[in-house]
């Protein structure tokens, strides 16, 4: 039975606890910070927010690496705090999902330290080991360049024990049954407190079988599963997958008949996508489009610029991919794993607000449900002087108090950013807020305009023939239509459309006055260098009812 497909109109906005706001002056944000900005974050016009891992955790991979699955960091307050935050979040409107992560747990959880003390531990099972190291152990591993084996020895339990991830990361083993049981009850748990869903980490690692001589074959069933008993606990609940997987596969996550993830997050997608903004060249972007039209009705892709992760550049072609670094990563100091780039958009985009433009209005007109990630709206930077993926994980820029007006310590858990283009004195939201002509107001208006073109997340789209460096896609749903039009190059363009393939003589811009008329068949529409274009497509009736508004 279908039920509230709500994620597929929504506006979905990551963050951090820990990095968002402080109220106790501890130097680390907590959930009390996160009630009082929910009203900054309800008139953004944000509908759904993703909280990153806030679960007890050592901390050593920012909270992925969890050591008890049914509580709060207490750096970042109690489960009541959670409760709260959730039940004022409801109050103005606004979801809630966290990230599940369970492909692997700390190595400082209780499970794993009970499993290392024993071979006849009930827990011991519960993890994949082995007595020998197994050949092509440093085959597989996730961040190349920091993580030089899959396999590694423990002294205690006197074997070696497996991880996709870091060495302190050590890999649950999901066939077993008693470990499906337990992640059942995790999402029963998170649930009756108040949650809206799941985005699943690493969902490939969770459902490939594990072991030493085991071949990873992934066992799309355990989604089935998962969606099974999340339906019966919360009807509107959603399951959101982080899997960077080929096209081919894309079925298999979301299931024949939609009956397995909700939701996925387009990678192939998101790489062609910047591939395009590097080389001016849509045409692999829309082979990416084509590559991934195929979807259930109940299904939406999740359609992102940049994550908390590094941006994965690894589907790219090598000369795709030395494309982008050239243009958006050329110190290798930017780039990442040898894959991916580390730094956040705006400095990618060297600040120019044009682009930055092009580039959100892309997210918001792309197929699927955009993702937006804290202080992107803002167009906060990086600091390149942290390890890794810190670096654009660093404090919410409130504004030019002291420590971005994230905390009154003297010290905050990671440094907020002072020097430079991106400092939090020259970017953070309490100015941007008076300047109606900033990104934070610009990124208001479109998302309230996003809201407004439920073409865009129920309809179907087509690509429309024009130049390389334009993207053209119209949308059709319900007998409604609008065509977006991109010009990804530093160069005017001229587009020439015919009017059959636009659907109508009237196009009615919905940000400016410059509507288009078709003569002699044809829409010619004037672009400028990282110019878009939002059109209703309709007739003159249309257009005078838009001007007696």
């Amino acid at each position: 039975m279908i039920h509230d497909l709500w994620y597929k109109n929504a506006v979905i906005y990551c963050l951090h606890v820990g990095t968002f706001m402080d109220t106790n002056g501890d130097g680390i944000g907590d959930f009390q910070g996160l009630m009082r900005r929910l009203d900054y974050l309800a008139g953004l016009g944000i509908t759904c927010l993703w909280l990153m891992p806030f679960q007890r955790s050592p901390n050593r991979d920012d909270g992925y690496d969890v050591s008890d699955h049914y509580t709060v960091d207490p750096r970042y307050g109690s489960l009541g705090d959670f409760v709260a935050f959730t039940h004022a979040a409801e109050q103005r409107g606004l979801r809630v999902i966290i990230d599940l992560v369970v492909n692997h747990t700390s190595d400082q959880h209780p499970w794993f330290q009970d499993a290392r003390r024993s071979a006849s531990s009930p827990f011991r099972s519960w993890y994949v080991w082995s007595r020998r190291k197994p050949p092509r152990a440093d085959e597989g591993v996730v961040f190349p360049g920091v993580q030089k084996t899959t396999w590694t020895w423990d002294e205690r339990a006197r074997a070696y024990y497996f991880h996709r991830f870091y060495d302190f990361q050590p890999d649950l083993d999901t066939a077993n049954p008693e470990v499906q049981e337990e992640i059942r009850k995790i999402v029963g748990f998170w649930l009756e407190l108040g949650v809206s869903g799941f985005r699943v980490d690493a969902v490939p690692f969770v459902i490939a079988t594990k072991g030493a001589g085991v071949k990873p074959v992934e066992q799309y069933g355990m989604l089935r599963d998962l969606r099974e008993f999340l339906q019966w606990r919360s009807r509107d609940a959603i399951l959101l997958a982080e899997a960077n997987v080929l096209p081919r596969t894309d079925l298999e996550y979301f299931g024949d008949d939609g009956d397995r993830m909700h939701m996925m997050f387009n990678f192939q997608v998101n790489q062609h996508l910047f591939y395009a903004l590097a080389a001016s060249d849509t045409r692999p972007l829309v082979k990416a489009l084509e590559a991934t039209r195929d979807r259930p009705g109940t299904a939406q892709w999740g359609v992102f610029l940049r994550n908390h992760d590094e941006l994965d550049l690894g589907r790219l072609k090598p000369e795709q991919r030395e494309r982008v670094f050239r243009e958006f990563a050329p110190d290798p100091d930017m780039q990442l794993y040898e894959r991916g780039i580390r730094r956040r958009l705006a400095p990618m985009l060297s600040g120019d607000r044009r682009r930055l433009e092009l580039a959100y209005s892309l997210l918001f007109t792309l197929p699927g449900t955009p993702v937006i990630r804290y202080g992107d709206e803002l167009g906060m930077g990086d600091d390149l002087r942290l390890p890794e993926r810190n670096c654009a994980r660093t404090p919410m820029q409130w504004s030019t108090l002291p420590n971005a007006g994230f905390s009154r310590a003297a010290r905050t858990a990671l440094p907020v950013i002072a020097e430079g283009p991106f400092q939090f004195q020259r970017v953070n939201a309490a100015d941007q807020r008076r300047d109606p002509e900033s990104l934070l107001n610009w990124t208001e208006r479109i998302i309230r305009m996003r809201k407004e073109c439920p073409e865009i997340a129920w309809g179907d789209f087509t690509v429309l023939p024009t130049q390389p460096e334009v993207l053209a896609l119209r949308y059709d749903w319900r007998n409604n239509a609008m065509l977006v039009l991109h010009n990804l190059s530093g160069k005017p363009a001229s587009v020439r459309l015919r009017a059959r393939d636009v659907g109508d003589d009237r196009l009615v811009s919905l940000f400016t006055a410059d509507h288009s008329s078709a003569r002699k068949g044809h829409h010619e529409i004037e672009l400028d260098p990282y110019a878009y274009r939002w059109y209703r497509v309709g007739g003159l009736d249309y257009i005078l009812r838009r001007r007696s508004w």
